[in-house]
């Protein structure tokens, strides 16, 4: 056990893809590549061995129950409860009338739809966008959690004390981890089919990227791990939205959708410009501008004008993605009913769009809205 934590005994080219190092350089870049494999991999495991296979299980289950309910028979897993295999999709069981005549009102029933319909397309899609949106909705409680955790024994005062060195080795992982994650989110933006606000994701994700490395690189990790924080609680609630939209929760799906956006509208933006105001204000206040590289003092008028910039440019894109948000609710409220303005029901999702569409019920609050986190 001993050799797998030994570093001296692995190849020296691989000791900066395992370890952290307390100076910035090429080693944090080596250190990135290992987490995004990870997150790669732990991505797929989670979505293969847990989401995918619980969101089938699930979703087949409520179609066997309504067609069960259809046929008139009192059992809805009745083809479960003969022992049949899930997947015998030819295997059909005969749901007989119990009104005294055995036989005269004979229905068929499959175990799951058949490969190919309609209904099996609109199962398997809602399969995998409820494991996409699991991972994330996973990912974003780590990520919070591990920042309350950071932040609660940072001090409350974001600038005294300025250059914040050296950094904890946990604050230093949290910070990798984040720079990571965007980075693969930005790999997957271009990787898959484009969406209608490709564009305004591709720009948060960069201006993220380069706030996350800027702050990290010149010291100001205090204020780095307060904004990481911040968005990551938003950022969680809309995936479980999702979750509960795919597997047909609907009254839970709109609560948690409503809660998102109260969410959304504290962090995104009042919090935010609270943060805002302070780099504006404070850090000429509090702070000397000067340029001292040997202590780790890179705070000049320019640097700080860079800072706030891209603070605001964050801010700019929240704000379409909250009017476009604030216009379904509206359309919503209006009975006019909620389309997702992401196009993300594309391909064979097109059947789901008009199952939905058809419902008294379609109006759901989280069936559309810009997705502002890593999707």
């Amino acid at each position: 056990m001993d050799y797998l934590f030994d570093l001296n005994r692995l190849p020296s080219f691989l000791v900066p893809f395992v370890s952290l190092s307390y100076r910035i350089g090429y080693r944090d870049v080596c250190l990135i590549v290992t987490l995004i494999a990870i997150m790669a991999v732990l991505r797929d495991s989670a979505r293969l061995l847990l989401l995918e296979p619980f969101a089938n299980w699930k979703l087949t289950r409520d179609w066997r129950r309504r067609q069960a309910l259809k046929s008139g028979s009192s059992t809805p897993d009745a083809n479960a409860k003969k022992g049949e295999t899930p997947g015998s999709g030819d295997k059909i069981s005969r749901v007989t009338a119990s009104n005294g005549n055995v036989g005269n009102a004979e229905r068929l029933t499959a175990d799951r739809p058949a490969e190919g319909s309609l209904e099996a397309r609109r199962i398997r899609h809602a399969v995998v966008r409820f494991a996409e949106q699991g991972w994330q909705a996973i990912y974003y409680l780590v990520q919070w959690l591990l920042g309350i955790y950071i932040h609660y024994y940072l001090p409350s005062n974001l600038w005294a004390g300025y250059p914040h060195i050296p950094l904890a080795g946990i604050v230093k992982l949290y910070y990798l981890m984040q720079v990571s994650v965007y980075v693969h989110a930005v790999l997957l933006l271009n990787a898959e089919a484009h969406r209608k606000d490709h564009w305004q994701m591709m720009t948060h994700h960069i201006v993220t990227i380069i706030l996350i490395v800027a702050s990290y690189s010149y010291n100001f990790t205090r204020v780095g791990c307060l904004i990481m924080v911040i968005m990551d609680w938003c950022d969680l609630f809309l995936p479980l939205a999702k979750m509960l939209r795919y597997l047909s929760y609907q009254t839970a799906c709109d609560a948690t959708f409503v809660f998102w956006m109260l969410s959304w509208f504290v962090t995104r933006h009042a919090l935010f410009y609270k943060v805002i105001a302070s780099a504006y204000w404070d850090v000429p206040n509090e702070l000397e501008f000067g340029w001292w590289p040997e202590r780790g003092y890179w705070l000049t008028k320019e640097v700080h004008k860079v800072f706030v910039t891209l603070l605001v440019i964050l801010e700019v894109i929240q704000s379409i993605w909250t009017y476009v948000i604030f216009g379904i609710l509206y359309r919503v409220l209006k009975g006019e009913g909620a389309d997702d303005s992401r196009s993300d029901d594309e391909g064979c999702d097109f059947p789901y769009r008009k199952i939905q569409r058809s419902r008294k019920t379609g109006n759901c609050l989280c069936s559309a809205g810009p997705d502002p986190g890593l999707r």
